[in-house]
């Protein structure tokens, strides 16, 4: 759980504006601030160690255990290496493919149609969400063995 407190020292006199729009009002506020110090505001954020455990997610801890081990070390290094080497070569190619005159329209489109199916197949409705969510969390379980 987290807190915040909040301290104002003469606080500037703010003003809040609000808008109707068509999914709700939007409230803008602007605040007065003088040139002369007269004010500051002080904001000090507390978390306990209950929101440690959300910060810190199973694939960090899995890393870590693969780190502690020394003989793993080279293989996570040599991993990260073939990322970076892997990152580079990729958009390499796709600035060469992208200097092709016609190929680059091509392929837009194919992603507008790949995008548009991916959202009705699995973001338009609850059952096809939830289907989405347990094929991505057997997917990460298989790649992390667990």
């Amino acid at each position: 759980m987290a807190s915040i407190v909040v301290a104002k020292l003469h606080p500037p006199p703010p003003a809040i504006t609000g808008r109707q729009t068509l999914f709700g009002t939007v409230h803008t506020s602007t605040l007065f601030v003088p040139t002369k110090r007269q004010g500051h505001l002080a904001i000090t954020a507390k978390a306990t160690s209950e929101s440690e455990s959300l910060s810190s997610p199973s694939v960090v801890k899995s890393v870590k255990n693969v780190w502690d081990n020394p003989e793993d070390r080279i293989a996570v290094i040599g991993l990260g290496i073939a990322a970076i080497v892997g990152f580079w070569a990729s958009s390499n190619f796709v600035a060469a493919i992208d200097s092709l005159p016609l190929i680059p329209g091509v392929f837009e489109f194919i992603g507008i149609l790949f995008s548009s199916w991916f959202v009705y197949r699995y973001l338009l409705f609850k059952p096809n969400r939830q289907e989405l969510f347990q094929g991505i969390n057997k997917s990460i379980s298989d790649i992390l063995g667990q």
